[in-house]
């Protein structure tokens, strides 16, 4: 494995073992809750890197401010759906989760809290805003009632069979029901197995989720986070305040199954129909004329013909790319991992953006994946067995976007092969190595995926681990793959279909199956309120089996939006404890530590398999501090912001330290010398955590105290543009206001001691302009 690597430019780095390209860091978790303590500061007056005073007032910056595009958030992100393409400049999305921290698959992923609090409540998530919630899932009722603590004040969330879960209630709900419905709110009864919220959470300084119960508390937690005063969200956040949610957004997801893509004056629709021989491919469409979106691809063919259309190739390039955008097996892109249709009911898929449908005579294939081009679309399909009668629809409309503020549709397809490789990630999805390689500006919309064609489900204990723009820890981390298609406990066999996830194929066991078309088991999740934007690449992983030993043969199809070019880019790095290095960027520290080199794991995934080390331990040095440190570095004055990216010591629980920003440019006016507040950069938790996954389901907690061997992670920040444009240099004051001391593990146990760590910092500009 290659470790990082010290230079007068900052930290390179590349992927263990993986043999694709180098993948250097960034991601984590953006900071976590700082309580309500977690005030804005106020500007300090004098020279950058002089310890001021705090007067009133703050200082406004005069500039160039050309508008971003806008990105709908809360209900908005569902009743925009057709925005999807947009991107999404200075916001970050992860998803955070219960799972084992040692890298294996310790009680099916569940009961991993970041400490328990005086209130008998387990705590499984905690973080700074300000953000939004966008998505919760649970093991049924498990873990109910649920505290959410938004900007401190509780709201306490529960489920019915809350109250006996000795005797589950078929038809449960949520409650509070004004705040909770469905179908932005779904139980175990529908999702075969999960509590499913879509409610969107918003917060303005911090968020904790925390479990009144811990028996089999499996939970993954998706949010998003914006810089302070962004002006480019689609409406200003305040306070979750259990309203009852808009039923015009309701009735978006309730729509799932219909055809939801606009229709009449200012649409074009064209249909092909013709036969297919074995081994033909033809181009059924050739989109002209200037830009598009096309809002409706639907491909239909004779019940009798299922299983050789959902066998076909799609094929879908824009504007004459070299390289097919769309290139996918017909099934498995609009969301099953075959058209047979065991049980005979009229959906397969009845989704929000993708469908499939059976009528009396008919299978009828729907995307409404906004699909936007600039001058020229060209759609094919190539048959593997003969199709009797093939037909094409495709409904577009006029691009109204700026072509620069769009990113291409993409659905990329990977056979994973019949032996994946022990110990090592499936990688669903590689940008870097997408459509000829090179940088993307874009979002991860979801993925379909098979994930066995012998009717395994024990596969499904695979984590999704995702690393974006070039991230060292995973930007997002789950509990296992049923869980990421929307369902607990393998779905109990059964197949289900929802707005946004499902498990459309597949029988409940091998001895079940009905032939060899029904031994594929398959599962789909769409992003919508919870897409996840990078702005260089994305990396989409998913583990096979509990510690990627499993056999399966999985294929997978990949939804994402990207313009190819990078919105992010890195324009300076340092290392901390590189004296040199932290020289060249004027760093000081009258508190910090001497340099301590230390020797530790990522969170790659299981450390060992069958007695061979998968991925072993690296070096890192750097310092810690519970005072004050200052550091310089490079940015481009074009950015319309900045994301800073800390490499640290995560044994250091709860660290949390205000964050200003000072202009250190050559040319720098006084004024903008002076220190500015850029908010609160918190990281909750270590890698030490609470296990409690007792016996029975009304049984006390039963904490165990565990410590992981991955000291190390990446976490970031997003500094408000007002601070960062139009400079070339900024200087950095991070000031420690945890007192020195973490957050016990225990309601009982001593406040253990905490620090500021520092490793190396980057700066990463937002920039304009990518496009086509």
């Amino acid at each position: 494995m290659g470790r990082a690597s010290v230079s007068a430019v900052g930290w390179t780095a590349s992927w263990p073992g993986s043999g694709v390209s180098p993948f250097g860091a960034l991601v984590a978790f953006i900071a976590a809750s700082c309580a309500a303590a977690c005030g804005v500061p106020k500007p300090i007056s004098g020279p950058a890197g002089d310890a001021g005073g705090a007067p009133d007032g703050a200082i406004s910056r005069p500039g160039p401010h050309p508008p971003l595009p806008m990105v709908p958030i809360g209900l908005d992100a569902i009743r925009q759906w057709d925005r999807l393409p947009v991107l999404r400049y200075g916001v970050r999305t992860y998803l955070r989760s219960t799972y084992d921290r040692s890298g294996g698959n310790e009680g099916a992923d569940a009961s991993h809290f970041l400490r328990l609090a005086p209130e008998s409540v387990a705590i499984a998530l905690d973080v700074a805003g300000p953000g939004v919630l966008t998505f919760v899932r649970t093991n049924h009722w498990h873990g109910s009632p649920w505290h959410y603590v938004v900007d401190g004040v509780d709201h306490l969330v529960s489920e019915s069979t809350t109250a006996n879960p000795l005797v589950p209630i078929a038809g449960s709900v949520f409650l509070p029901t004004e705040a909770f419905p469905a179908p932005l709110a779904l139980t175990w009864s529908e999702t075969r197995g999960a509590d499913l919220s879509w409610v969107p959470v918003p917060f303005t300084r911090s968020l904790t989720l925390g479990y009144g119960r811990s028996r089999y508390g499996t939970g993954y937690f998706i949010y998003s986070v914006f810089a302070p005063g962004a002006d480019h969200l689609s409406q200003a956040i305040s306070s979750f305040s259990e309203e009852p949610p808009a039923a015009d957004a309701l009735a978006v997801l309730a729509s799932a199954g219909t055809d939801i893509a606009p229709q009449g004056p200012g649409t074009d629709e064209s249909t092909v129909e013709r036969p297919f021989a074995a081994g033909e491919s033809a181009m059924l469409a050739d989109l002209g004329g200037g830009s598009g979106v096309v809002r409706l691809l639907r491909v239909r063919a004779s019940r009798a013909d299922a299983l050789a259309l959902g066998r076909a190739r799609l094929r879908i390039t824009w504007d004459d790319r070299r390289l097919a955008s769309v290139d996918a097996p017909l099934a498995l892109f609009f969301g099953a991992g075959t058209l047979y249709n065991r049980s005979g009911q009229e959906w397969l898929v009845k989704g929000l953006l993708s469908n499939i449908q059976f009528t009396a005579d008919e299978v009828i294939l729907s995307s409404y994946f906004p699909m936007p081009y600039f001058q020229h679309a060209q759609i094919s399909i190539t048959a593997t067995e003969p199709i009797a009668q093939l037909t094409l629809t495709v409904r577009r409309q006029p691009l109204v976007d700026p072509p620069e503020t769009v990113g291409y549709f993409h659905a990329t397809y990977v056979d994973h092969g019949p032996t994946p490789t022990p110990g090592k990630d499936l990688i669903v999805l590689d940008t870097s190595a997408a459509e000829g390689g090179g940088d993307w500006c874009g979002s991860f919309a979801g993925m379909s995926w098979i994930f066995s064609d012998r009717g395994a489900l024990g596969t499904l204990e695979g984590d999704p681990r995702f690393f974006f723009d070039d991230s060292m820890s995973p930007q997002a981390q789950g509990t296992g793959t049923e869980e990421w298609g929307g369902g607990g406990d393998y779905w109990g066999g059964a197949n289900m279909t929802l707005a946004l996830a499902g498990h459309p194929t597949g029988a409940p066991a091998p001895v079940l199956a009905q032939g060899p078309e029904d031994l594929i088991e398959s599962a789909y999740r769409f992003l919508l309120p919870d897409i996840m934007p990078f702005g260089k690449n994305a990396r989409i992983q998913l583990e096979h089996g509990g510690v990627d030993d499993s056999s399966e043969h999985y294929q997978s199809v990949a939804y994402w939006y990207g313009a190819p070019r990078p919105c992010l880019v890195r324009t300076d790095a340092v290392d901390i404890g590189n004296v040199a290095d932290e020289i060249a960027h004027a760093y000081r520290s009258a508190s910090a530590s001497a340099p301590v080199s230390i020797s530790s794991r990522w969170d790659w995934g299981v450390d060992h398999l069958d007695g061979r080390e998968i991925f072993p331990e690296s070096i890192e040095t750097g310092r810690q501090t519970t005072g004050t440190s200052e550091v310089e570095l490079g940015i481009d004055p074009a950015n319309v912001g900045v994301l800073l990216r800390r490499r640290l010591d995560y044994a250091i629980p709860d660290q949390r330290a205000q964050v200003w920003v000072a202009d250190a440019s050559p040319d720098a006016a006084a004024a903008d010398r002076v220190f500015q507040p850029a908010g609160t950069w918190y990281l909750a938790g270590s890698n030490s955590v609470v296990y409690s996954n007792p016996p029975g389901e009304l049984d006390p907690f039963l904490p165990v105290l565990e410590t992981s061997n991955r000291r190390f992670r990446e976490d970031e920040l997003l500094l408000p543009r007002a601070l960062t444009e139009g400079r070339s240099r900024i200087r950095l004051r991070f000031v420690s206001d945890n007192g020195g001391k973490g957050q016990p593990l225990l309601p009982d146990a001593p406040a253990p001691p905490s620090a500021w760590s520092e490793l190396g910092y980057a700066a990463y500009c937002y920039l304009l302009g990518a496009g086509r």
